[in-house]
């Protein structure tokens, strides 16, 4: 019959249930909705174990065989603002097993490869290493207290060179579905972008790969050299005939500079909060961001998060020019698009379309995370929803209530040796409770990995090693007894302040 198949419905019609269903993709970005479509209108397929680096928006990707109930258990990295599966989940109607995305990456890559896994610092002394993040929760039920019916995995550990390290297993797929530009009958594949992030590794880890192609092509028509992914792992190719989607399309207007607008501060912009307030945050936002700016020097590699972080590239000095690095494979990420430059297939870290740079570069996503864990970019800038006088850090979760995952967080922390830890962040939370402490009370994102923590208020130096904070700088404005009144722990001043 060949690999080439004549419509998704025909190719999956023998998967069966209770398999690993490996689903490439990043947001909406290089899904498979043709083959998920085809696998909704199966119902009798059920008690599936889906694993993505998250689980759709909650209408497209993974989401409708969440909502179906076909899915019983997601391995992913973010929930993000799929705020149904986020609510199921605390609801006891479907299992989580919360991943670092890198991990995930680095799981399939170890299946691919024959390897029965592999160590990192990756989560490190965080709820990952003790299985402390709930699988499996029980049913909600009125005046009833919810019990853990499947607990977290508690990861071995070994010391490597005074340092701890997780041993994560190799994740192997039943099935695997992605997405390609082009493919051949031979089933080799070419991707667009940043779809490469998951797709090849799916793949590859697969013991059936269907893919939904764009373009199918007779063998010959891809150049041997434009092939990001050999037919050898590929089982069977059918039309892609659902639209590709867009999760969050974001653009500038045309007559804006490219290098102004670059990145906005998505938190802003929330409809539960009056103008007076909304202007007030994001004027205290802009004024972190440009004194995060200085924290970027010329030539640069730098990966920052998504809101307050990303915003720092607006405000660079003149003649800086820094490589922003995006985890879900950019190397020279630019702009938003303006209206007649978006593309599906471009998306950042946040899955808001960009642009790329002159000199950028694409890359799947265990090229991306080794990039980050081997220390090779020279800063990050996270969020925080607190941090400690030690340098911890969380900005993840909050247990019972909101179960965002750490995405590529925890990558990102795990070697702050090599890679300067910068967060930024608002000195108090919105009921006036600092946000620097003693210690955190949510669970951690890294151990001892801030190496500096801006605020609106202040700038403190961390000393990750002794432990301890230094204030070395004040906002304008600001007195050193404010600080002092609104940071929930001791620290020192630098004599030049």
């Amino acid at each position: 019959k060949g690999k080439v198949w004549d419509n998704a419905d025909e190719a999956v019609k023998d998967i069966q249930s209770g398999s690993l269903l490996l689903s490439a993709g990043f947001g909406l970005c290089g899904t498979a909705e043709t083959i998920i479509e085809a696998m909704q209108r199966r119902p009798e397929l059920k008690d599936l174990t889906g694993c993505s680096n998250n689980a759709g928006d909650g209408v497209y990707g993974l989401a409708p065989l969440v909502k179906s109930g076909q899915i019983k258990k997601m391995i992913l990295s973010y929930v993000g603002t799929n705020k149904n599966l986020q609510n199921a989940y605390l609801a006891g109607q479907v299992a989580l097993e919360l991943s670092p995305q890198g991990t995930i990456a680095e799981r399939l890559r170890a299946a691919a490869a024959g390897m029965p896994g592999f160590f990192t610092r990756t989560g490190a002394g965080t709820l990952v290493e003790t299985g402390g993040i709930p699988q499996l929760f029980s049913k909600k039920e009125e005046g009833k207290k919810q019990e853990v019916l499947v607990p977290g995995v508690r990861k071995d550990v070994q010391e490597f060179d005074g340092k701890r390290y997780l041993f994560e297993p190799a994740l192997h797929g039943d099935v695997g579905i992605l997405r390609a530009w082009k493919a051949d009958k031979a089933g080799n594949c070419v991707f667009r972008y940043t779809t490469r992030a998951f797709a090849g590794l799916v793949a590859r880890a697969s013991k059936l790969t269907i893919v939904e192609a764009e373009n199918i092509v007779e063998i010959g028509e891809i150049k041997p050299m434009d092939i990001d992914l050999p037919g050898i792992y590929v089982d069977r190719i059918v039309p892609a005939t659902v639209e590709k989607k867009i999760e969050l399309l974001t653009v500038r207007d045309e007559s804006e500079p490219e290098d102004q607008g670059a990145q906005s501060d998505s938190s802003a912009s929330s409809t539960s909060t009056t103008a007076s307030q909304k202007s007030a945050a994001y004027e205290r936002r802009v004024k972190i961001a440009k004194r995060a700016a200085r924290e970027l020097k010329d030539g640069y590699y730098c990966n920052l998060g998504v809101g307050m972080p990303v915003m720092a590239a607006n405000y660079l000095a003149p003649g800086t020019n820094v490589w922003l690095q995006s985890e879900n494979g950019i190397l020279g990420m630019g702009p938003y698009p303006t209206k007649d430059q978006v593309d599906a297939d471009v998306i950042n870290a946040g899955k808001e379309t960009v642009t790329l740079v002159p000199g950028a570069s694409v890359f799947d996503s265990s090229e991306s995370f080794g990039m980050i864990r081997g220390g090779h970019i020279d800063v990050s800038i996270l969020g925080a929803m607190e941090v400690s006088q030690n340098g911890d850090l969380a900005n993840f979760m909050i247990p019972g209530k909101l179960v965002k995952g750490m995405g590529g967080a925890m990558d990102l922390v795990s070697n702050p040796d090599q890679t300067k830890i910068i967060v930024v962040t608002d000195h108090v939370d919105k009921y006036g409770k600092s946000k620097i402490k003693a210690q955190c009370d949510l669970p951690l994102t890294g151990v001892r990995v801030i190496s500096r923590i801006i605020t609106d208020l202040a700038v403190f130096d961390v000393d990750r090693e002794k432990g301890g904070l230094t204030l070395v700088e004040l906002a304008d404005g600001v007195t050193l007894e404010e600080v002092k009144e609104k940071t929930a722990c001791d620290f020192k001043v630098a004599p030049t302040l």
